[in-house]
């Protein structure tokens, strides 16, 4: 990556049609990986993880879905992890049968303070960086620490200069 770059503009842009291809193939993986009966529900980590979680709820055929809502970063900083919202108690117990979906594992510190809750939850996201792969148990696509995946949710249409120099 160029010196005069920020770690930010090294971006893997996400469209809502490759999010979606992505969302139903992490479906298609965690299909028959469930305990017996199937997955008693998903719990989408907010918001990130809310599109991810509705596409494979669908694909599963799974009705109950909940949110869990962590803060991890501001803006584009990554700041300690604190949870805001708890999804339903008694659902959740100690999480088996429970699926915990978000869109990326980044530095692992999220899904860490939210396995520490369910350890027994099974954690998949669709997007993860090597610093986090170890706190997930099931993704699709992995990306460089470096990289900064802009979502369809945080993206305007714009002109971008080439990753190398001006046109």
């Amino acid at each position: 990556m160029a010196a005069d770059r920020l770690p930010h503009e090294k971006g893997f842009h996400v469209s809502w049609d490759q999010l979606h291809r992505d969302a139903r193939a992490l479906a298609w993986r965690l299909d028959g990986r469930g305990p017996e009966g199937g997955w008693r529900a998903v719990v989408a980590i907010t918001r990130g993880g809310m599109a991810p979680a509705m596409i494979v709820a669908r694909e599963l055929d799974i009705r109950t879905v909940d949110t869990i809502s962590v803060k991890s970063y501001d803006h584009q900083s990554q700041a300690s992890a604190n949870v805001l919202k708890h999804p339903d108690a008694e659902m959740m117990g100690d999480g088996t049968g429970i699926l915990v979906v978000d869109d990326l594992v980044d530095t692992g510190k999220t899904l860490e303070l939210v396995r520490d809750l369910y350890p027994k939850a099974h954690f998949a996201t669709v997007y993860a960086k090597p610093k986090g792969e170890a706190m997930v148990d099931t993704f699709i696509t992995g990306v460089s620490q470096d990289t900064w995946i802009f979502f369809p949710w945080d993206m305007a249409l714009q002109y971008v200069e080439p990753y190398r120099g001006k046109d």
